[in-house]
């Protein structure tokens, strides 16, 4: 295994819609006891720094200026749901800073059911009462027997609003089918938001260039189900230089 270069020892991880940075301190742990350098950035640190009614380009010019701004030049991009969509943007828009992408619950190519999406709205709702609230949450992100509880806070109802619009205010060809020179993709079996089969036709679009790996009993949340999973194979994926 040859080493990793300096230049490309960060690692940017991008969180799911409306989520936190903190979604991915298990893995920052992991990739930095690895000997990479994880760098979670806040999401509404991306938001608050592009103008109202973004697009996905805005968002992705906002991450490519962090990068600028801590003098990084090529990085490793993670990003998980919303923050795998906004990942394959930067690399779309600036290719020549991204060495690799691991897209984590990836969708994109293949929508969820009606009543998914109807859920997925409703995790953003403040004014549910916690058992309701705790059961949307359930339904969209997490696999049966897994515990929602852990997602019980962390929900930024006007990022996710951001968010959101920016994706549906760029045209999906933009960057559903772009791809890194190396990709990993890391599918939960059971994701009900993003079905296995988003990941499956991406890597059948990229066979030279993408690694599938695909985790039984993880839904979307994907990063609290199976943390040892995940970070298996993004440290893996990272070190088989």
């Amino acid at each position: 295994m040859n080493p990793v270069p300096t230049s490309v020892r960060a690692v940017v991880l991008l969180a799911s819609l409306g989520r936190p940075a903190s979604d991915f301190d298990r893995l920052a742990a992991d990739l930095a006891a690895a000997g990479f350098e994880p760098i979670a950035l806040d999401p509404s640190d991306v938001v608050g720094a592009v103008a109202d009614e973004p697009t996905l380009h805005d968002l992705a010019a906002a991450v490519v200026g962090e990068l600028d701004r801590r003098g990084l030049d090529r990085v490793h991009l993670v990003g998980h749901a919303f923050g795998q969509r906004l990942a394959r943007c930067v690399v779309a828009d600036a290719p020549e800073r991204v060495d690799s992408l691991v897209m984590l619950a990836a969708g994109g190519l293949v929508h969820m059911e009606p009543e998914i999406a109807r859920s997925l709205l409703a995790c953003f709702d403040p004014d549910l009462p916690p058992d309701e609230h705790l059961a949307h949450v359930r339904a969209v992100f997490f696999a049966a027997g897994n515990d929602e509880r852990v997602w019980t806070d962390g929900w930024m109802r006007d990022v996710a609003l951001a968010q959101s619009g920016a994706v549906q205010r760029t045209a999906p060809g933009e960057w559903t089918g772009v791809a890194a020179d190396r990709v990993l993709v890391v599918q939960g079996l059971q994701d009900a938001c993003a079905v296995p089969a988003n990941g499956r036709q991406y890597a059948a679009m990229h066979p030279d260039r993408v690694s599938l790996v695909e985790i039984d009993g993880a839904g979307h949340a994907l990063l609290p189900e199976r943390p040892d999973a995940v970070s298996a194979a993004v440290v893996e994926f990272l070190s088989s230089r």
